[in-house]
């Protein structure tokens, strides 16, 4: 299965990266250009252990739904969701957050693949992963930018809410 690992610094303390990373509403901000909204389950504020969310977004050119679980989560230092429902055959994707020094080390490890045998397997090499890679960076260069900056006391404060 193809497997996608990144690690991002931030310039945060590793509490507000862990909540910034489960924040359903960060999430939708920072997937704005694939009109990525939370339809079902928790569709705002942090995600929490055994709750689920259902993202409608479009990626090429199809609008599609994924629903995700978090099936494990130990504050702050990890948490992971995995698909329930979707276009993928399998998906996981684990948070690690570590502390260092002032700031976080962020890693993703997002493994999937897609249904369909021989070609999903193809498609997932020649394409998929390039894509998903880069819908990863730019959700985390979100992130970081919010986490850096005064950003995030709005965005967590809708949390409050």
């Amino acid at each position: 299965m193809p497997t996608i690992l990144l690690n991002t610094f931030i310039n945060a303390p590793v509490d507000l990266v862990f909540d910034l990373a489960r924040s359903i509403d960060l999430h939708m901000k920072s997937t704005s250009n694939t009109n990525e909204v939370a339809i079902a389950g928790r569709t705002t504020g942090l995600i929490e252990l055994d709750e689920t969310v259902t993202w409608r977004a479009k990626h090429f050119g199809i609008y599609q739904n994924l629903t995700v679980e978090v099936i494990s989560l130990e504050k702050p230092i990890i948490f992971q969701d995995v698909m329930t429902k979707g276009a993928f055959k399998n998906m996981s994707h684990t948070h690690k957050f570590v502390k260092k020094g002032e700031g976080t080390l962020m890693i993703d490890e997002f493994v999937f693949n897609s249904p369909f045998g021989l070609i999903g397997k193809l498609a997932d090499y020649v394409f998929l992963k390039r894509y998903m890679t880069n819908f990863l960076i730019n959700k985390n260069k979100e992130l970081k930018s919010a986490a850096e900056s005064d950003n995030w006391k709005s965005i967590l404060k809708q949390n409050e809410d």
